[in-house]
């Protein structure tokens, strides 16, 4: 017989995808029925920067998303203090290749 609760979805996390990506810039962009993150990761003093993941949503699991970001980031600062903003520098942003459409 098993233990586990009915339903309950089991996830699996490869020893690669574990290692996770650094990201410290994000695009947004978005359709009538996705929305697209492409999380970047930009060098100083260097002009390019590649997409490291691209993660496609639909605008209901986008919604969520921001919930739960919101949710954890009150519980971070509850633990760790309040998160200080510091003012982002404007940069340019141009996607090389064609425009996809969805």
């Amino acid at each position: 017989m098993s233990t586990e609760p009915e339903n309950q979805l089991q996830i699996e996390l490869s020893p690669e995808m574990a290692e996770g990506i650094y990201s410290n810039l994000a695009v947004i962009n978005h359709s009538p029925s996705e929305f697209v993150l492409d999380f970047i990761q930009m060098m100083p003093g260097l002009p390019k920067a590649r997409v490291k993941a691209r993660v496609i949503l639909t605008p209901q699991h986008a919604k969520r998303l921001i919930r739960a970001m919101e949710e954890n980031v009150q519980r971070f600062e509850a633990s760790h203090g309040a998160i200080t903003e510091t003012e982002q520098p404007h940069v340019p942003i141009q996607f090389g290749g064609p425009t996809g459409q969805a």
